[in-house]
């Protein structure tokens, strides 16, 4: 687990410009330096959006979620390592062969390039799901925990780092993976917070108990002053 509060902290800039996303970082830069790049902004500005954070000296978790069939997802993995991505993630659904070959991609390319081989992550169940959606809607028959848990296990034998799971699912999670297994938490809103579309939410200081990195977006990127609340949430993760 990353130590210092301000390298756990990813601030997520799903915003609609390459422009607005860096201004937010010019702004975010000495508060915050890791930085989320989503289907969003990606779709707006293209690699340029990775580049535009990295020529900055901010670091990019790519999340793009991947989900396809294991030679495309392979792919797309050699060219997160090449982008300079050094966290991305793949959705746990597609199932252990195309995890299996996101993990190779991104082994192989690294030492292709000679760049340091990006933590390769799971998406399980998003947090704006909940057990209604889960079972009406997916037809999954497990609690939301239930199935996050299994989709951890698919990612560990498949050699994924870590996951992408809610606040709710941080010390189940822990217990069932160990210390080693990296846990990338979004939902995360400071006490007294519109939850927005989120369903299941924590405040800082409750998921950095147990959570490697916080992904933390509009109540940093719609503040009036976004460095402000970015030092408030660390404030709150350190307390």
């Amino acid at each position: 687990m990353p130590r210092a509060s301000e390298d756990r902290l990813i601030v997520a800039l799903d915003v609609d410009s390459l422009d607005r996303a860096a201004a937010l970082v010019d702004a975010l830069l000495g508060t915050a330096r890791r930085f989320k790049i989503g289907s969003q902004l990606f779709t707006a500005g293209g690699p340029a959006a990775i580049e535009t954070v990295r020529k900055r000296g901010g670091e990019v978790f790519l999340d793009l979620k991947f989900h396809d069939i294991p030679n495309t997802v392979e792919g797309a993995a050699r060219e997160a390592v090449r982008l300079g991505a050094f966290m991305f993630n793949v959705h746990a659904s597609g199932g252990r062969a195309m995890m299996r070959a996101a993990v190779h991609g991104a082994h192989d390319a690294a030492q292709t390039l000679g760049l340091p081989r990006p933590l390769v992550l799971a998406v399980t169940v998003l947090t704006s799901l909940d057990r209604q959606a889960l079972s009406a809607e997916l037809r999954v028959a497990s609690s939301v925990e239930g199935h996050v848990l299994h989709l951890c296990g698919l990612a560990r034998e498949a050699g994924l780092d870590g996951s992408v799971a809610s606040p709710h699912e941080i010390k189940a999670i822990r217990r069932a993976m160990g210390a080693a297994w990296t846990i990338v938490t979004p939902g995360v809103r400071p006490a007294g917070s519109d939850s927005d579309d989120q369903s299941r939410i924590a405040t800082p200081r409750a998921a950095a108990a147990g959570a490697d990195y916080l992904v933390v977006g509009r109540p940093i990127t719609a503040a009036p002053d976004p460095a402000t609340a970015a030092a408030a949430i660390l404030e709150e993760m350190r307390a």
